[in-house]
């Protein structure tokens, strides 16, 4: 089987090129720290779970940078760490508090343009000769990586729709 850890063939970035910067401020991370619980040791030993605000850093790195979580640098926690961590915070709500949290501030400071979205259409696939009506083969499962992803940000529009021109 090939060897699927960090630095082997395949890999689009060079991890130890990236700058590894804080993605958050320390007053950011004091809105929100409270949602990310310090991780408690296994009494039964092993290694120590990691630190929240690494791994809390390192998937905005990714989520920012467009890379593989492989390509993670290592000054983050493990690529596995982070992603299996983004995972649960993603089924569990977290993410959706943290965002409520910071767009909250970011409102209060009137730093947010409630008239003004975007939509990045990066990631929405379009398959040659498909047709859009057609519903989805029941036995494809969504790819994974979709889901995970699209799951960090599924709150719902609260802006209303211009209206249409003739």
């Amino acid at each position: 089987m090939a060897d699927r850890s960090r630095g082997s063939a395949g890999s689009k970035m060079d991890p130890e090129a990236c700058l590894a910067y804080s993605q958050l401020t320390d007053e950011q991370w004091s809105l929100i720290s409270d949602l990310f619980p310090v991780p408690q040791p296994d009494p039964r030993g092993g290694r120590p779970p990691a630190n929240a605000r690494q791994c809390l850093e390192g998937i905005l790195w990714v989520l920012r940078s467009g890379a593989r979580w492989k390509d993670l640098p290592r000054s983050f926690p493990s690529y596995v760490t982070c992603w299996r961590r983004f995972a649960k915070w993603s089924l569990s709500g977290v993410w959706d508090q943290a965002w409520e949290r910071l767009v909250h501030q970011l409102d209060q400071q009137g730093l947010v343009n409630w008239k003004e979205g975007f939509a990045d259409g990066t990631f929405a696939s379009a398959k040659k000769g498909a047709i859009a009506s057609v519903p989805r083969n029941a036995a494809k499962a969504a790819s994974s990586w979709f889901w995970s992803t699209a799951m960090v940000c599924p709150w719902p529009s609260t802006s209303t729709p211009p209206a249409l021109r003739k």
